[in-house]
């Protein structure tokens, strides 16, 4: 017998089902029910996807038409009616009777549907001509029941007649062909038979008998009764050799002659070939009125008076199998049938592509092959099915041995070989002779091949000994399939939800059956090692070495080695696998309509990754040279999962993935190298981070230039105090169009009027005014002018409700203020402090520019708000006759009730006690520079408390001075005491020949609170850095060192220059320093890539030593021990962040 599996994919109640079709590609089934709906369920899903009222009448039939998305439905009121399944709109609907319509049949190519009817007619209707009739066949004498095209011949139908007869027409002619009598009643049903072997014809009538009709002959081949009531509807599978018939049975027999032959409507499977019947079903749902069968699927549909049932027969999987030389042979029904693969010669092949293979007839098999096995050495072949097996050549297929048996396993050897008899008895052959017949001591559902005869029961699976029949280990789990590797040392035990990977132990086993000492009644415990679980449903699989290989339920083709699980294909179909061809890098499938596939699979990659999971790095390093530069990449990912992500930088090819693996390990500078190539901005944001990480900020300036990461650099040039780059920043935001960053950039800067003329230009006009009407008070005419003009071209009336400061005085009061104030910080306002004097420094909230600005004198009062333009932190140039002197930022004490009267004296000085000063041999007589740089009482701006008992001076070292009047000169901080950024070349060149200890230049602005920054104003420009530089070059260290005198004063009339006693604070570089030790760095030719930040800065002082290589199997885990020990002159260092990396079990890898 074939003894099918048989199981139940769908139970769907209704009402009565007069019709059902499965679709082709969707897992749908169509009903035509009784009560005028059709319905179609998704068999997966087990429900209802769509559903359609058509009529108060009985719905004969319904069909699927999948390449128009169609639905045709037939129905009692004569109607044919067209759904569209995707929108459920009607697409045509018309009468196409006078009577019931009871078939429809779509011609398989052609845009042509055949209907019958009780008229005793059959149309044929074309829709790609809006449904015409093209044809009518007349002929029969009573009700045509059903219509069927001839699979083979699409030009020929069959039609069946409560007349008795079947007719056989041919589309284009008015009369059939022929006739086919020999029914007793009426014919209510027909099929074709689907094989090109046999010209056969089902039919089922009214006299209970079913009939198989050679149409060729004309003749009746076969008469199967069984049934005792109606036959209401025949099938031949598509696939299996079966014949399957459904009637309105009910059950006479007092002792049912099956367990479910207990109710009305029978469905009865017959073999097609020997036509004996195999199985009845009933599942007690009345009488069958359809069943319907799938091209290319076991599923069978079948329609019932209480509902409808989905089934599947048998095995999907093709009897399909492949040696190791690769020759496969598959069977076709019962046709054998060969293929090589060394034909295709040197074609190329696609990955996914089907192979252009040539099949070889075999010959025919005496029983229907369910499964094709090849023995271990490819020298014979298997062909199990009906309750036998036989074994044949596999060069000429010729009969070896044969046998009864449910299941045919091999052994590893392919001289033993096992057989199931029932559920009770397994038999070992060797060399074709029966060996030992023994009965598992829990029975034996399942039989499995390899190292170990394995046996499924309902407890569990148990190995046994092919040699002795001894247990070797009883294991408490339900195998579908177990997978041998080629060695014998692992092996694959795959689940209904998952797969075990066991390694087994063969020399625990020998010891354990020598001394019976570890002999247990489930075995050997130790006998087997779990490797491993996934959860993952796997259909086939095989070992190549460590690797297992399998296809799994969501059709991915992928392989497991050491625990990792690395994808090879999706497929877009159920594939199964036939084998490696290790020669040709290529694995091969197959799937159940016979076509086989093939994918690149290279045995030097699976080399590579058994021998770095074996913990052999010699046998690495051998293979990887033969791996191709294109499978790298892959390579690369494996050795990262593994944890060795320094090996897998060196193998990888992929830049993407080599430059994330260069900054998991901290590889700077090759991740830099990339980065350049790469040009991506994402990629040196990240590198930036990272540098930033390891406190190298001159590669993060790199990397933030390079993104052009405004806000990222601005970030980094404020935390760094670089007032330098600060500017830069802001003008290259500004050219770019960043103007956010810009703006903001300026405002720390202090910069307003840029500020204000930012806004100006990007058409920001109220926002301008209220920041002109806040910092810069004489502006606001002009905002006010450009915002009502532009306002004006809007809204006139709007425009003309703004207000002028000009014209309407008397609606901003205290503008006069305002302007005095802003007046004062202009003159008093010191723009770069460092960050030192932050404590010195009294904060914005605490003070009252306009109290401080009271009874302040201007050089040049300001009468019209438009007169005074410039930045808060840009002092004015200086007249010749008069020294203005800065004020910085109030320190924190009480200011002046009163301030000074301009003609007052600030301080006095001793004349009998004058101050000593050095000065160097470049400098020129004091009496000159006193000539030169005497300070005009009358022009002093802002003066202080005379001394402050609380000294909050950092000192500095001083040399010895003569003793000075202690009441006269204290060691205290001193109020608005400044020096103007803007002092003429002659006056800088006699303040240097006067005094070495006060050099007049940019650097000054850095310098601290107590500082005195002298405004000499001798109308000459700004001194710039390298001037400076040069007079610090002109001087020794000892005499730099003793010109820093740590006391502030002011110079009257009376008093010159070089009698004062000045504290010069050390001032924090500013200036552009040497480069990152990165020599790899170069200039990025942005508007500010001449601004590197000092490398002093950079936390990691040896570069080189973080950028050192290491050795090519060198564990992370050693690497990441070296790198935390610090070097001796980091110790005090912030301790650097490093990034977390997975560590390899192996310590030496």
């Amino acid at each position: 017998p074939l003894r099918l599996d048989i199981q139940r994919r769908l139970t769907a109640r209704s009402e009565r089902v007069k019709s059902a079709d499965l679709h082709p590609t969707e897992p749908w089934m169509v009903l035509s029910l009784y009560t005028g709906t059709v319905v179609v369920w998704n068999h997966e899903t087990q429900a209802i996807v769509k559903s359609f009222e058509l009529c108060d009448l009985p719905v004969r039939v319904a069909k699927f038409v999948a390449r128009k998305h169609w639905i045709i439905t037939g129905a009692d009121d004569m109607q044919i009616r067209v759904f569209n399944y995707n929108t459920l709109e009607r697409v045509f609907m018309f009468e196409a009777h006078c009577d019931y319509i009871r078939c429809v049949a779509v011609h398989p190519t052609q845009p042509f549907v055949l209907t019958c009817s009780d008229d005793m007619l059959i149309k044929l209707w074309d829709w790609d001509r809006k449904w015409t009739c093209c044809q009518v066949f007349e002929g029969h004498a009573h009700y045509v029941m059903q219509v069927v095209f001839n699979p083979k011949d699409n030009n020929q139908f069959a039609s069946a007649s409560l007349d008795r007869t079947i007719k056989v027409w041919q589309l284009g002619s008015k009369s059939p062909n022929f006739t086919l009598e020999g029914h007793e009643k009426g014919v209510n049903c027909i099929d074709y038979y689907n094989g090109g072997d046999k010209p056969y014809l089902v039919s089922g009538a009214d006299d209970n008998m079913i009939k198989i009709w050679d149409y060729q002959n004309k003749t009746c081949v076969q008469t199967l009764e069984s049934h005792v009531q109606n036959v209401t509807c025949v099938c031949f599978h598509p696939e299996l050799p079966v014949i399957l018939t459904g009637s309105e049975d009910e059950n006479t027999n007092p002792v049912p002659l099956y367990h479910f032959d207990t109710s009305t409507g029978t469905v009865r499977v017959w073999h097609s070939n020997t036509y004996r019947l195999e199985n009845t079903l009933n599942y007690g749902m009345e009488r069958v009125w359809y069943i319907c069968g799938q091209s290319g699927s076991n599923n069978i549909a079948l329609g019932y008076d209480e509902g409808s049932i989905i089934i599947k027969l048998g095995r999907e999987e093709p009897a399909m199998s492949m040696d190791s030389s690769g020759k496969i042979m598959w069977a076709h029904h019962s046709e054998v049938q060969q293929a090589n693969l060394k034909t295709l010669g040197e074609l190329e092949v696609q990955d996914g592509e089907k192979l252009p293979l040539g099949a070889k007839d075999m010959g025919s098999c005496e029983i229907y092959p369910q499964t094709i096995q090849h023995s271990p050495n490819g020298r014979f072949v298997v062909v199990c099915g009906d309750g036998e097996y036989i074994i044949y050549t596999a060069m000429a297929l010729r009969n070896k041995s044969f046998g009864s048996a449910q299941e045919f396993v091999w052994a590893h050897d392919s001289s033993q070989y096992a057989t199931r008899e029932g559920n009770s008895v397994v038999k070992i052959f060797k060399n074709f002779k029966e060996k030992k017949t023994f009965n598992p001591d829990f029975g034996a559902d399942g039989i499995f091949g390899g190292f170990l005869l394995g046996v499924r029961s309902t407890s569990g699976l148990a190995f046994y000994d092919w040699e002795s029949s001894s247990l070797i280990r009883r294991v408490e789990i339900l195998p579908k399939h177990i997978f041998w590797s080629d060695s014998g040392e692992l092996v694959c035990i795959a689940t209904e939800e998952s797969f075990f990977v066991l390694r087994y132990l063969t020399e625990r086993v020998s010891a354990a059956q020598e001394s019976k000492e570890t002999l247990t009644e489930d075995g050997i415990e130790d006998a087997f090692e779990v490797l491993g679980e996934v959860q993952e449903v796997v259909k086939t699989g095989l070992w190549v070495g460590d690797c297992f290989i399998y296809t799994s339920s969501l059709n991915r083709l992928k392989y497991y080695v050491g625990g990792e699980i690395i994808t090879i294909a999706h497929l877009d179909r159920t594939m199964y696998l036939l084998g490696y061809i290790p020669k040709d890098d290529r694995l091969y499938l197959g799937d159940k309509e016979l076509n086989i596939i093939s994918y690149s699979l290279l045995l030097s990659v699976l080399e590579y990754e058994t021998a770095v999971m074996r913990k052999d790095f010699t046998t690495a390093d051998r293979v990887l040279p033969t791996i191709p530069m294109e499978q790298r990449t892959r390579v690369a990912h494996f050795l990262e999962k593994q944890g060795f992500r320094q090996q897998a930088l060196a193998v990888s090819t992929d830049l993407e993935h080599k430059f994330e693996l260069a900054l998991q390990l901290g590889e700077l500078r090759m991740a830099y190298e990339l980065a350049l190539e790469a040009e991506s901005e994402h990629k040196w944001k990240q590198l930036a981070e990272l540098a930033s990480t390891k406190g190298q900020f001159s590669l993060a300036q790199e990397c933030l230039h390079q993104a052009q990461d405004y806000g990222g650099l601005l970030l980094l040039a404020t935390t760094s105090g670089s007032a330098e780059m600060v500017g830069k920043l802001a003008e290259g935001a500004e050219k770019d169009g960043k103007t956010n960053v810009a703006f903001l950039t300026y405002f720390m800067q202090g910069r307003t009027d840029k500020c204000l003329e930012l806004l100006i230009k990007t058409d920001r006009l109220p926002e301008a005014a209220f920041l002109a009407r806040t910092y810069m008070p004489s502006q606001v005419s002009r905002v006010v002018k450009l915002w009502k003009e532009n306002m004006s071209k809007v809204n006139q009336k709007a425009a003309d409700a703004l207000a002028d400061p000009d014209q309407y005085s008397n609606l901003f009061p205290g503008l006069q203020q305002a302007l005095l104030a802003e007046q004062y910080l202009k003159e008093t306002h010191v723009g770069v402090r460092p960050a030192a004097e932050y404590p010195l420094v009294m904060s914005n909230e605490n003070r009252d520019v306009l109290e401080e600005s009271k009874g302040f004198t201007t050089r040049g009062e300001i009468t019209e708000p438009g007169e005074a333009e410039g930045s808060m932190n840009e002092s004015p140039a200086a007249s010749s006759e008069a020294t203005v002197m800065e004020e910085p930022f109030p320190m924190k004490h009480e200011p002046p009730a009163d301030p000074v009267p301009v003609t007052e004296k600030i301080f006095s000085f001793p004349e009998e006690a004058p101050l000593s000063v050095f000065a160097t041999k470049d400098h020129a007589e004091p009496n000159q520079a006193q000539s030169e740089c005497r300070v005009k009482e009358e022009n002093i701006l802002k003066s202080e408390t005379l001394l402050i008992a609380e000294g909050r001076l950092i000192q500095k070292p001083c040399t010895e001075i003569p003793a000075i009047d202690s009441e006269a000169v204290q060691s205290s901080p001193v109020e608005g005491v400044g020096l103007s950024d803007e002092v003429t070349d002659q006056g800088v060149a006699s303040a240097a020949e006067a005094q070495p200890a006060i050099t007049v230049s940019e650097e000054e602005e850095t310098q601290t609170a107590d500082d005195v920054l002298i405004n000499a104003d001798l109308k000459a420009n700004s001194v710039t850095a390298s001037e400076s530089a040069t007079l610090e070059e002109t001087s020794s260290p000892e005499q730099q060192e003793t010109d820093t005198i740590p006391l502030v004063a002011i110079a009257t009339e009376e008093t010159s220059i070089a009698k004062l006693p000045v504290a010069v604070e050390e001032p924090v570089s500013l200036e552009p320093t040497e480069r990152s030790l990165l020599d790899v760095l170069s200039a990025t030719g942005q508007a500010f890539s001449d601004l590197i930040l000092d490398s002093s800065l950079d936390l990691d002082k040896d570069v080189s030593e973080a950028l050192k290589p290491v050795a090519v199997w060198e564990d992370e885990q050693e690497q990441e021990e070296k790198t935390a020990e610090p070097p001796a002159e980091m110790e005090d260092e912030l301790e650097v962040a490093r990034l977390p990396e997975a560590e390899p079990e192996d310590k030496h890898f």
